[in-house]
Parts: C-alpha cells; sequence; structure tokens
C-alpha cells in the first residue's frame, strides 16, 4: 500500500549522491520549519482564542444576575443597597458605588422605595457625607419633579455605627435588629509615639521638613501640646459637623443628652429607647409592610470584574502571560 501521506516528500529528496542533493535539502529543511511554524501559529489562537471565551464567560456570569434583575421587575418592588464594611473611596461601600446605586434606583419607575442596608463600622466622614447629601439631593429633586415622595429607609444589620450612622441619618427612618450595635458619634485620630523608645535605644531621628508643622503626626517626633491642641480642634470641628447632621436627621426623636454624642454605642433596642433609631424591623419586614412592595430587588452596584481580576493578578501577569503564549506558540500576527 502506497501512503502519499507519509512519503511523498521522502520521494522528492534525491540520492545523496545527486548535484542537487544539498539544495533539495535545503529546501526540505525550509518547508518544515514553515509547516512548524504555521501549526504553532494555529495552536496559538487557539489557545487565545479559549483564554478570551474564558474571561468573557467569567464577566458573563459575573454581570448576568445583575441585568437579570435590572430588566426583569415589570411591577412595583422595592430597591436594596448594600453598605457594606469600611466606607472609604476605594471600597464597595464607597461614595461612587452608593450614589450610583441611589439614582438607578431613582430612576427607576417600578421602585416604590428605597432601603440601604448598612453593616459598617464607619470610616470616610467625607465620603459618608457624600452619600448623606446625595440622599437629601435625591429624595428633594423626585418630590419636585413627580410631586410625591420617594421614602428611603436605613435597616441596620449587625453594626451602623460612626460613619454608617452618618449615612442613616439621612433616611426617613432607621431600622434596626434588637442586637445591632448603634452609634458611636464621634472622630478620631491615632497612632503610635517611639520617642522614648528610640532614645533608649540611641536612635537619632532625622526629620527635615518646609512647614515647622509639616512633621505634627510623625510616630518618632514628640508632639507639642500646641499641636495637640491643633488637632483636637480640627477634630471637635468634624465632631460638631457630626452631631449637626445627626440633630438634623432625628430632630426631637433624640430622647438622650451629650452622652450620645460621646462616641458611646448601644444595642439596637436601646438605641430605639433613646430615638436613635424608630423600631425594630429586616429589610423584608420594612419592603413588606412599611413601603408596601414585598419584591425586593438588588440595586447594589458591584466591583467591576475585571477590575477586580486585575487588581488582585495584576496587569503585568496577564500580559506576561500572552507574551509567553507568543513563545509557546508564535505570535498570530507579524510583529
Amino acid at each position: 500500500m502506497n501512503w502519499k501521506l507519509w512519503n511523498r516528500n521522502k520521494d522528492q529528496m534525491p540520492a545523496p549522491d545527486q548535484p542537487d542533493w544539498e539544495r533539495a535539502l535545503i529546501n526540505r529543511m525550509a518547508a518544515d520549519y514553515l509547516r512548524d511554524q504555521r501549526t504553532r501559529r494555529r495552536w496559538g489562537i487557539v489557545f487565545k482564542s479559549l483564554i478570551f471565551l474564558y474571561f468573557i464567560g467569567l464577566l458573563a456570569a459575573a454581570t448576568a444576575p445583575n441585568w437579570m434583575e435590572e430588566v426583569s421587575p415589570t411591577k412595583s418592588h422595592t430597591a436594596l443597597i448594600e453598605i457594606k464594611g469600611v466606607i472609604a473611596s476605594d471600597t464597595e461601600a464607597s461614595a461612587d458605588h452608593v450614589i450610583a446605586a441611589l439614582r438607578s434606583a431613582f430612576e427607576s419607575t417600578q421602585v416604590k422605595g428605597v432601603i440601604l442596608r448598612i453593616n459598617s463600622p464607619g470610616g470616610s466622614p467625607v465620603q459618608a457625607g457624600y452619600i448623606n447629601d446625595e440622599i437629601k439631593r435625591l429624595k428633594a429633586k423626585y418630590q419636585k419633579d413627580n410631586d410625591k415622595a420617594m421614602p428611603v429607609y436605613a435597616v441596620a444589620a449587625d453594626l451602623c455605627a460612626s460613619g454608617g450612622y452618618y449615612i442613616a441619618v439621612g433616611t426617613d427612618a432607621i431600622y434596626v435588629d434588637k442586637a445591632s450595635l448603634i452609634g458611636s458619634i464621634g472622630v478620631r485620630i491615632d497612632g503610635f509615639g517611639f520617642q522614648d523608645a528610640m532614645e533608649r535605644l540611641g536612635v537619632e531621628r532625622r526629620l527635615l521638613t518646609a512647614g515647622s508643622n509639616k512633621g505634627i503626626l510623625d510616630p518618632f517626633s514628640p508632639l507639642s501640646e500646641t499641636q495637640r491642641e491643633f488637632i483636637q480642634k480640627v477634630l471637635n470641628t468634624l465632631h460638631r459637623q457630626f452631631i449637626a447632621e445627626v440633630k438634623a436627621g432625628r430632630g426631637d426623636k433624640l430622647k438622650g443628652g451629650d452622652e450620645l454624642f460621646s462616641g458611646l454605642f448601644w444595642s439596637g433596642e436601646e438605641a430605639v429607647v433613646l430615638g436613635l433609631a424608630d423600631a425594630l424591623g429586616s429589610s423584608s419586614f420594612v419592603a413588606r409592610e412599611i413601603i408596601g412592595a414585598d419584591t425586593i430587588v438588588d440595586y447594589t452596584e458591584k466591583r467591576d470584574l475585571l477590575d477586580t481580576v486585575a487588581k488582585r493578578l495584576g496587569a503585568s501577569f496577564s500580559a506576561g502571560m500572552l507574551d509567553r503564549l507568543d513563545v509557546l506558540f508564535g505570535s498570530a500576527t507579524p510583529r
């Protein structure tokens, strides 16, 4: 049997004693090299396509639930926005994420009310202030445009303290669990001082500044009484702003005295008695009994999948992986 598939090139080679044998060998080697390059290039394209499809699948899996939640509700529902963890510019509880979710909820014609489910120890007063201000702005705009109010309620989970409570007082009412921790109305700056330890060890601190107070919070330098008084004045100012927002939001509901603003916190049950919260209740309770729309749709802004992958793995890893594929399988395009 004549297997031309395997023998065709061998039949074309002249004998070694023929004058054209060297040229034929070179041609054979060049053809084999080009054929190998084409094979490597094809496999490279296949593997790159599989990796691309894999990432597309991850993206679709991450965004499909949110997309379904946004397009599927065709009846009145309650919008739920989660505020979890530390409130800061680079977290899921940042003002950008929460405000984007709030705007989406207010723009929906099917939303009957909004619940902010808060489980946060606090964080940046600036980020919390942005969210508090936006709640008020959106409510005022909705009232003006629709001649009716859009109710916004805060529901405390395990913890609604400091900046979390700063956000909560901007809502129409605050609902808590009896075991929730509520309050911590105060401001803090903390750090360490190693001056005495350095002196005992014989270590000299060399800090050069342009501006006599530029190193005011340097842990290896002494804190003068003047600097201490200045920092305390800043904290007192921020504290007054916090207290003013709490009083504006809670009004005559507050039953306690100055201890409410001392940084202490209370159980949810105690918070209701003190006027820091309105009643006991979960998100489901508020949606069903207060808003009157027991269907709850999550409007929480999720962190972008590609951004998360880039932050965890690093953009350099992705680039290096593609470069390795190029080395292994050949580049799909000329360079």
